[in-house]
Protein backbone atom coordinates (compact mmCIF):
# COMPACT_ATOMS: atom_id res chain seq x y z
CA UNK A 1 0.00 0.00 0.00
CA UNK A 2 1.08 3.84 -0.58
CA UNK A 3 2.92 5.49 2.93
CA UNK A 4 0.32 7.75 2.49
CA UNK A 5 -3.58 8.07 1.13
CA UNK A 6 -2.95 11.08 -0.39
CA UNK A 7 -1.15 11.84 -3.58
CA UNK A 8 -0.18 15.79 -4.48
CA UNK A 9 -0.64 16.35 -8.43
CA UNK A 10 2.75 17.40 -10.14
CA UNK A 11 2.51 21.36 -10.22
CA UNK A 12 6.40 21.62 -12.61
CA UNK A 13 5.39 24.19 -15.12
CA UNK A 14 6.07 21.58 -18.23
CA UNK A 15 4.26 18.84 -16.27
CA UNK A 16 1.62 17.57 -19.03
CA UNK A 17 0.36 14.17 -16.39
CA UNK A 18 -0.73 16.15 -13.48
CA UNK A 19 -1.35 12.55 -11.72
CA UNK A 20 -0.99 9.01 -12.81
CA UNK A 21 -2.32 6.44 -10.37
CA UNK A 22 -1.62 2.75 -11.44
CA UNK A 23 -3.05 -0.52 -9.49
CA UNK A 24 0.68 -0.67 -8.77
CA UNK A 25 1.35 2.32 -7.13
CA UNK A 26 -1.42 2.20 -5.46
CA UNK A 27 -0.85 -1.34 -3.62
CA UNK A 28 -4.47 -2.74 -5.02
CA UNK A 29 -5.92 -4.80 -7.94
CA UNK A 30 -7.94 -2.38 -10.46
CA UNK A 31 -8.55 1.34 -10.31
CA UNK A 32 -6.07 3.42 -12.35
CA UNK A 33 -6.59 6.93 -12.19
CA UNK A 34 -4.70 10.05 -14.25
CA UNK A 35 -5.16 13.27 -15.09
CA UNK A 36 -3.58 15.53 -18.03
CA UNK A 37 -3.56 19.45 -18.69
CA UNK A 38 -3.60 20.07 -22.45
CA UNK A 39 -2.40 22.70 -24.49
CA UNK A 40 -4.47 23.80 -27.05
CA UNK A 41 -3.39 22.07 -30.43
CA UNK A 42 -1.62 19.18 -28.35
CA UNK A 43 -2.82 15.69 -28.65
CA UNK A 44 -2.99 12.69 -26.51
CA UNK A 45 -2.93 9.29 -27.81
CA UNK A 46 -2.50 6.17 -26.92
CA UNK A 47 -3.57 1.97 -27.13
CA UNK A 48 -4.18 0.23 -23.92
CA UNK A 49 -4.40 -3.72 -24.33
CA UNK A 50 -5.82 -5.26 -21.51
CA UNK A 51 -7.80 -1.86 -19.39
CA UNK A 52 -11.10 -0.22 -20.23
CA UNK A 53 -11.01 3.77 -19.97
CA UNK A 54 -13.71 6.16 -19.27
CA UNK A 55 -12.05 9.65 -20.54
CA UNK A 56 -13.92 12.64 -18.42
CA UNK A 57 -13.46 15.79 -20.22
CA UNK A 58 -13.44 18.17 -17.25
CA UNK A 59 -12.92 21.56 -18.93
CA UNK A 60 -12.22 22.88 -22.55
CA UNK A 61 -12.90 21.47 -26.12
CA UNK A 62 -11.48 18.65 -27.86
CA UNK A 63 -12.01 16.62 -31.32
CA UNK A 64 -12.03 13.00 -30.20
CA UNK A 65 -11.74 9.19 -31.78
CA UNK A 66 -11.92 6.08 -30.11
CA UNK A 67 -11.34 3.34 -32.44
CA UNK A 68 -12.88 3.77 -35.78
CA UNK A 69 -15.40 6.01 -34.28
CA UNK A 70 -15.09 9.81 -34.90
CA UNK A 71 -16.89 11.86 -31.84
CA UNK A 72 -16.02 15.31 -33.73
CA UNK A 73 -15.46 18.51 -30.93
CA UNK A 74 -16.80 17.93 -27.50
CA UNK A 75 -16.74 19.80 -24.48
CA UNK A 76 -18.94 22.77 -22.68
CA UNK A 77 -17.31 23.70 -19.91
CA UNK A 78 -14.45 26.07 -18.53
CA UNK A 79 -14.30 24.64 -15.15
CA UNK A 80 -16.12 20.93 -13.70
CA UNK A 81 -18.70 23.03 -11.87
CA UNK A 82 -20.16 24.27 -14.49
CA UNK A 83 -22.94 21.59 -15.68
CA UNK A 84 -23.04 17.92 -16.76
CA UNK A 85 -19.31 16.50 -18.51
CA UNK A 86 -18.78 15.31 -22.11
CA UNK A 87 -16.97 11.29 -21.37
CA UNK A 88 -15.85 8.52 -24.19
CA UNK A 89 -16.00 4.94 -22.59
CA UNK A 90 -12.80 3.00 -24.47
CA UNK A 91 -12.48 -0.74 -24.45
CA UNK A 92 -9.07 -2.57 -24.25
CA UNK A 93 -7.19 -2.59 -27.93
CA UNK A 94 -8.71 0.58 -28.91
CA UNK A 95 -6.65 3.52 -29.82
CA UNK A 96 -7.78 6.85 -28.56
CA UNK A 97 -7.07 10.08 -29.88
CA UNK A 98 -7.97 13.40 -28.00
CA UNK A 99 -6.33 16.83 -29.71
CA UNK A 100 -7.30 19.75 -27.56
CA UNK A 101 -9.00 22.73 -29.57
CA UNK A 102 -8.57 24.76 -26.13
CA UNK A 103 -6.72 24.17 -23.03
CA UNK A 104 -8.04 21.15 -21.66
CA UNK A 105 -8.22 18.99 -18.14
CA UNK A 106 -8.66 15.48 -19.22
CA UNK A 107 -9.49 12.65 -16.26
CA UNK A 108 -8.74 9.29 -17.53
CA UNK A 109 -10.21 6.26 -15.47
CA UNK A 110 -9.42 2.90 -16.23
CA UNK A 111 -9.76 -0.80 -15.27
CA UNK A 112 -9.14 -3.88 -15.93
CA UNK A 113 -11.28 -5.51 -19.21
CA UNK A 114 -11.28 -8.01 -21.98
CA UNK A 115 -13.05 -5.42 -24.85
CA UNK A 116 -16.78 -7.14 -24.98
CA UNK A 117 -18.26 -3.49 -25.55
CA UNK A 118 -17.31 -0.68 -28.49
CA UNK A 119 -16.54 2.43 -28.06
CA UNK A 120 -19.20 5.06 -27.56
CA UNK A 121 -19.31 8.59 -26.50
CA UNK A 122 -21.16 9.90 -23.17
CA UNK A 123 -22.80 13.12 -23.65
CA UNK A 124 -24.36 15.32 -21.14
CA UNK A 125 -27.67 14.71 -21.36
CA UNK A 126 -26.33 10.83 -20.90
CA UNK A 127 -25.36 11.74 -17.59
CA UNK A 128 -27.91 11.40 -14.60
CA UNK A 129 -28.21 14.00 -12.37
CA UNK A 130 -29.42 13.20 -8.74
CA UNK A 131 -30.09 15.53 -4.75
CA UNK A 132 -28.38 13.78 -2.22
CA UNK A 133 -28.80 14.19 1.53
CA UNK A 134 -30.63 17.14 3.58
CA UNK A 135 -29.19 20.31 4.71
CA UNK A 136 -25.64 20.80 5.19
CA UNK A 137 -25.21 17.15 4.18
CA UNK A 138 -26.48 18.29 0.64
CA UNK A 139 -24.97 17.87 -2.57
CA UNK A 140 -25.56 17.33 -6.70
CA UNK A 141 -24.30 13.87 -7.93
CA UNK A 142 -23.75 13.36 -11.46
CA UNK A 143 -23.59 9.56 -12.46
CA UNK A 144 -21.16 9.48 -15.70
CA UNK A 145 -20.68 5.65 -15.88
CA UNK A 146 -23.14 4.03 -13.42
CA UNK A 147 -23.39 0.31 -12.65
CA UNK A 148 -26.47 0.92 -14.82
CA UNK A 149 -24.77 1.37 -18.18
CA UNK A 150 -22.69 -0.83 -20.45
CA UNK A 151 -19.14 -0.64 -18.95
CA UNK A 152 -16.79 -3.78 -17.57
CA UNK A 153 -15.77 -2.63 -14.38
CA UNK A 154 -15.74 0.75 -14.31
CA UNK A 155 -17.64 3.32 -12.45
CA UNK A 156 -17.67 6.78 -12.48
CA UNK A 157 -19.21 10.10 -10.80
CA UNK A 158 -18.72 13.58 -10.31
CA UNK A 159 -20.12 15.40 -6.92
CA UNK A 160 -20.41 18.95 -6.54
CA UNK A 161 -20.71 20.00 -2.66
CA UNK A 162 -21.22 23.58 -1.69
CA UNK A 163 -18.92 24.98 1.17
CA UNK A 164 -19.30 24.47 4.71
CA UNK A 165 -21.02 21.20 3.29
CA UNK A 166 -20.47 17.36 4.33
CA UNK A 167 -20.53 14.69 1.45
CA UNK A 168 -20.06 10.93 1.39
CA UNK A 169 -22.25 10.94 4.49
CA UNK A 170 -22.86 9.81 6.71
CA UNK A 171 -19.62 7.77 6.63
CA UNK A 172 -20.18 4.37 4.31
CA UNK A 173 -18.13 1.74 2.87
CA UNK A 174 -17.34 -0.51 0.70
CA UNK A 175 -14.84 -2.76 1.02
CA UNK A 176 -16.38 -6.33 1.38
CA UNK A 177 -18.12 -8.51 -0.73
CA UNK A 178 -21.89 -9.86 0.35
CA UNK A 179 -25.17 -9.40 -0.18
CA UNK A 180 -25.45 -6.34 0.98
CA UNK A 181 -22.10 -4.62 -0.07
CA UNK A 182 -19.65 -4.68 -2.53
CA UNK A 183 -16.00 -4.56 -2.47
CA UNK A 184 -14.74 -1.35 -4.41
CA UNK A 185 -11.13 0.22 -4.78
CA UNK A 186 -11.98 4.16 -5.52
CA UNK A 187 -9.92 7.70 -6.37
CA UNK A 188 -11.29 10.92 -5.34
CA UNK A 189 -10.07 13.73 -7.48
CA UNK A 190 -10.58 16.92 -5.64
CA UNK A 191 -11.23 20.56 -7.35
CA UNK A 192 -11.96 23.72 -5.31
CA UNK A 193 -14.09 26.56 -7.13
CA UNK A 194 -11.61 29.34 -5.94
CA UNK A 195 -8.04 29.16 -5.21
CA UNK A 196 -6.97 28.85 -1.49
CA UNK A 197 -9.22 26.95 0.36
CA UNK A 198 -9.21 23.46 1.51
CA UNK A 199 -11.46 20.64 2.03
CA UNK A 200 -10.89 17.22 4.69
CA UNK A 201 -11.44 14.00 4.18
CA UNK A 202 -11.05 10.90 6.86
CA UNK A 203 -10.46 7.10 5.60
CA UNK A 204 -11.07 4.85 8.88
CA UNK A 205 -11.86 1.01 9.24
CA UNK A 206 -14.32 0.33 12.39
CA UNK A 207 -11.26 -1.36 13.78
CA UNK A 208 -9.18 1.84 13.70
CA UNK A 209 -6.14 -0.27 11.65
CA UNK A 210 -6.53 2.46 9.07
CA UNK A 211 -7.46 5.62 10.42
CA UNK A 212 -5.90 9.02 8.27
CA UNK A 213 -7.01 11.81 8.29
CA UNK A 214 -5.98 14.83 5.03
CA UNK A 215 -6.21 18.16 4.47
CA UNK A 216 -7.18 18.26 0.83
CA UNK A 217 -6.23 20.77 -1.73
CA UNK A 218 -7.14 21.85 -5.44
CA UNK A 219 -6.52 18.65 -7.30
CA UNK A 220 -5.33 16.37 -4.76
CA UNK A 221 -6.32 12.61 -4.95
CA UNK A 222 -6.85 10.72 -1.89
CA UNK A 223 -6.95 6.63 -2.35
CA UNK A 224 -9.76 5.26 -0.49
CA UNK A 225 -8.84 1.17 -0.15
CA UNK A 226 -11.08 0.18 2.50
CA UNK A 227 -12.98 1.72 5.24
CA UNK A 228 -15.59 4.80 5.88
CA UNK A 229 -14.38 7.92 3.57
CA UNK A 230 -16.78 10.68 4.66
CA UNK A 231 -15.50 14.53 3.10
CA UNK A 232 -16.61 18.36 4.42
CA UNK A 233 -15.45 21.10 2.53
CA UNK A 234 -14.68 24.50 4.01
CA UNK A 235 -17.20 27.29 4.12
CA UNK A 236 -16.72 29.71 0.90
CA UNK A 237 -15.09 26.87 -1.21
CA UNK A 238 -17.54 24.49 -2.93
CA UNK A 239 -16.07 21.21 -3.50
CA UNK A 240 -15.77 18.92 -6.62
CA UNK A 241 -14.65 15.31 -7.00
CA UNK A 242 -14.65 13.02 -9.70
CA UNK A 243 -14.73 9.37 -8.08
CA UNK A 244 -13.54 6.03 -10.16
CA UNK A 245 -14.48 2.72 -8.53
CA UNK A 246 -13.84 -0.77 -9.52
CA UNK A 247 -13.92 -4.31 -7.94
CA UNK A 248 -14.56 -7.89 -7.94
CA UNK A 249 -18.41 -7.27 -8.93
CA UNK A 250 -19.89 -3.84 -10.57
CA UNK A 251 -22.45 -2.80 -8.48
CA UNK A 252 -22.41 0.19 -5.85
CA UNK A 253 -23.84 -1.45 -2.29
CA UNK A 254 -22.76 0.25 0.60
CA UNK A 255 -23.09 -0.16 4.41
CA UNK A 256 -23.37 2.80 6.75
CA UNK A 257 -20.95 3.46 10.05
CA UNK A 258 -23.05 2.19 12.85
CA UNK A 259 -24.23 5.56 15.45
CA UNK A 260 -25.18 7.66 12.19
CA UNK A 261 -28.57 5.87 12.07
CA UNK A 262 -30.46 9.12 13.57
CA UNK A 263 -29.69 10.58 10.16
CA UNK A 264 -32.00 8.83 8.69
CA UNK A 265 -36.07 10.19 8.25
Amino acid sequence: MSTSLLVKPDRSPAATQVHRITPESAGWRYVGFEVFDLAAGSSFERTVIDREQCLVLLSGRAAVRAGAQDFGTIGLRRTPFEGKPFAVYVPPRATVRVTAETSCELAVCSAPGKGELPPRLIRPEDVGEEARGTGTNSRSVRNVLPASAPAEWLQVVEVLTPGGHWSSYPPHKHDTQRPTETQLEETYYHRLARPGGFAIQRVYTEDRSLDETMTVEDRDVVLVPRGYHPVSAAHGFDLYYLNVMAGPVRRWLVSEAPGYEFLRP
